[in-house]
């Protein structure tokens, strides 16, 4: 059942300006916060390559007033129903690429996975929004028509990638080079007039265009010829999961997360209830405790958690640790776009999408994923799970109520630095006190485990747990957080990363 329509504003914080704006834009034409949320995603999957793209998945998480948190679960299934033994394994490129201190990955139709992203959004729509789907698509369809500039964070990801990942199919090099070869640099216009096409049929006929429709028809043929396992099956019968979230009680809030099989929920709930209560928040002795916990977490998250794990249960055990505070017991065992939108109503929305680091595949003018390729989160062999199960991710869109009535929506990119980088804002914005947004710009930290476990900080911190890698300056690699709040007496606040170009609009 859709929810009542609420004529107050809405505040958006989304990974770009023009994705804010289209937020707002929806808002002035009726839109309630999940409306507004679901608008700017859009905007965000069909401008900004390279970050993000229409062949993503990703989570809602929605918190109305009165009612229990839910999340949508629309997140990328192991595809290859119907296909022969013979049939997998194909269709794969491993490429190094130079980001984030180097990694390796699988690019090619065999990367992708089946996408559910525009499935849970259309899900999210029929149940909580008030506007009708083709009105939220009516900004996305108007970029992709006049062109959109290429956002400032994804011309920094394509100089790693524009080559390796969107070099080898030839629709994808025409939409990011100038007819003279050179490429298109930051801020330059790009224009696809496939997706327009594409956009234009998806609020026509809905989102099932994509799973049953003439979009899917484009798809599956595109996998035939390049060696993909995305068959007209794993689309038919994708579906999105409404699931219960992950609460926990965090001072005066109630902070609601997404659960298995998704892990970065668990992670960033784990981070928060392990915050030191000994310090001075985000003081040296804090730091150094804290750093310790974030070491004994991501440790558990690495050696505990990965495709084929029993999610629920190691979630389970992870936060019965925290909640312990007991991190001894811890030890022993790429590309993301965000948007966060809150109303007057009380209503939160917070939503993350991923591609990984994007396929370069673009059936349809609509760019895939490489879920399947991502090495760090699948192991060695892309294709090893049963098609059908859902893959394993750090997302965690994350929405907040305290008992005087506020309401926070908040998530950020990054891959493993999502829980960190979500867990440190949360932390200075409920037990520092610090406003929404200098709690964004507050300077971050992540710990990195390898031979040598390696304290990786923003400049302004000081850590002596661990050794140190400082950044020279707030840097992308620490992700994109984008969060919006609601007090039913100070009214909204509004904060967007300035890491990955965010940007923020009240409708």
């Amino acid at each position: 059942m859709k929810l009542p329509h609420h004529p107050g504003r809405v505040m958006v914080a989304a990974g770009s300006q023009l994705a804010a704006d289209a937020g707002a834009e929806v808002a002035f034409a009726g839109g309630n916060a999940v409306d507004s949320a679901i608008a700017a995603m859009l905007v965000s999957m069909a401008t900004e390559p390279g970050i993000v793209g229409m062949g993503a998945g990703g989570f809602i998480s929605i918190w109305a007033p009165g009612q229990d948190p839910v999340v949508i679960d629309g997140f990328i299934e192991m595809p290859g129903r119907g296909l022969q033994e013979s049939d997998f394994h194909q269709g794969l490129d491993r490429v190094w690429l130079d980001y984030g201190g180097g990694v390796y990955t699988y690019v090619g139709y065999g990367s992708v996975g089946t996408p559910g992203g525009v499935a849970g959004l259309a899900s999210a729509s029929v149940h909580y929004g008030v506007l009708d789907w083709s009105e939220l698509l009516g900004p996305a369809i108007a970029a992709a028509r006049r062109g959109f500039p290429l956002p400032t964070a994804a011309s920094e990801y394509l100089e790693a990638a524009r080559d390796k990942v969107y070099g080898w199919d030839p629709p994808s090099y025409e939409a990011l080079h100038h007819r003279d070869g050179r490429p298109i640099e930051a801020l330059e216009k790009v224009q696809i007039p496939s997706l327009v096409e594409s956009l234009e049929v998806l609020a026509a006929g809905g989102a099932t265009e994509m799973y049953t429709g003439s979009i899917a028809d484009q798809i599956v043929a595109a996998m035939k010829d390049g060696n993909g396992i995305v068959t007209a099956q794993d689309l038919a019968v994708y579906s999105p999961i409404t699931r219960h979230p992950i609460v926990i009680e965090h001072g005066d809030w109630s902070v609601a997360t997404n659960p298995a099989p998704a892990v970065g929920g668990a992670v960033m709930a784990a981070l928060t209830l392990l915050a030191p209560r000994n310090h001075e928040p985000f003081s040296p002795p804090w730091l150094d405790e804290y750093a310790r916990a974030q070491e004994a977490v991501l440790g558990f998250r690495r050696d505990n958690f990965d495709a084929f794990a029993d999610r629920a249960g190691v979630v389970s055990e992870l936060l019965a640790s925290a909640s312990r505070a007991d991190i001894a017991a811890l030890h022993g065992s790429s590309s993301t776009t965000h948007t966060s939108s809150v109303d007057t109503s009380g209503l939160a929305c917070a939503i993350t999408m991923s591609a990984g680091y994007g396929a370069g595949a673009m059936p349809a003018g609509m760019w895939m994923n490489n879920s399947l390729g991502e090495i760090e989160l699948m192991g060695g062999d892309p294709h090893a799970l049963e098609p059908g199960t859902r893959l394993i991710s750090n997302m965690a869109p994350t929405v907040a109520r305290h008992e005087d009535g506020s309401v926070l929506a908040i998530g950020s990119p990054g891959a493993d630095r999502i829980t960190t980088s979500l867990a440190s804002t949360l932390l200075r914005y409920t037990d520092q006190g610090l406003s929404l947004q200098d709690s964004v710009d507050a300077p971050r930290m992540h710990i990195e485990l390898g031979d040598q476990t390696i304290a990786a900080i923003e400049p302004g911190l000081e850590v002596s747990a661990f050794p140190t890698r400082v950044f020279p300056h707030h840097a992308m690699y620490f992700g994109g957080v984008q969060a919006a709040s609601w007090h039913p007496k100070r009214g909204f606040e509004g904060a967007a990363d300035q890491r990955r170009s965010g940007g923020i609009s009240v409708g």
